[in-house]
């Protein structure tokens, strides 16, 4: 079977076209359209004014110091004043943070200072991984991440510390200085979540 030079000159023209035609329709890197997600509706429409992302719902902080304690924590407080204007801005901020400040402004060696506020996660757990370093000691306890630190103050030796609770974006942090009522922080986080 003999094929004629015309034929095969034909045929070669042809796949040419062809390859160029077909080449014509694969679209230019990066144009490709995404890929449908499984779950997309062919009726559901865009809305731009809607985020892909939800937004949390915050967790309302508290607005009153004693009624987030147990009765156990208020007995340890006794009779130690609460929020005394002489020691600073204390209650509910203007940012809607809260400061409990437990002390007498007669007693100077003896204060319990807590701030509850709302930090985002990353920050938080960026600050919180930082004391790490500074020797405070880090664990998940209640669902959160919680670091404390306790030392003696020089050169009168009384007990200080500080304690941290963040989960959901809130934020615990409590200092003290020769007041530290067992249970505390645990009380307060029960009292949010």
């Amino acid at each position: 079977m003999s094929v004629s030079r015309s034929t095969l000159a034909w045929a070669a023209a042809s796949f040419l076209m062809l390859s160029i035609a077909l080449a014509a329709c694969v679209p230019e890197p990066g144009t490709s359209p995404a890929p449908q997600a499984a779950d997309a509706s062919p009726t559901r429409s865009a809305d731009p004014t809607r985020s892909a992302t939800p937004t949390p719902t915050l967790i309302p902080l508290p607005s009153d110091c004693r009624a987030m304690l147990t009765p156990g924590v208020l007995e340890q407080l006794g009779g130690i004043p609460l929020n005394d204007p002489a020691l600073g801005s204390s209650g509910v901020q203007t940012d809607g943070s809260l400061v409990c400040i437990w002390g007498d402004p007669a007693a100077a060696g003896t204060a319990l200072t807590t701030t509850i506020s709302y930090a985002s996660r990353g920050p938080a757990l960026d600050m919180l991984n930082g004391l790490l370093a500074e020797g405070y000691k880090c664990y998940t306890p209640d669902g959160g991440t919680r670091c404390e630190k306790t030392w003696f103050s020089e050169p009168d030796l009384i007990p200080e510390g500080r304690t941290l609770f963040w989960r959901q974006d809130v934020l615990i942090d409590s200092s003290f200085r020769n007041l530290a009522p067992s249970g505390y922080t645990a009380a307060i986080v029960a009292s949010i979540y």
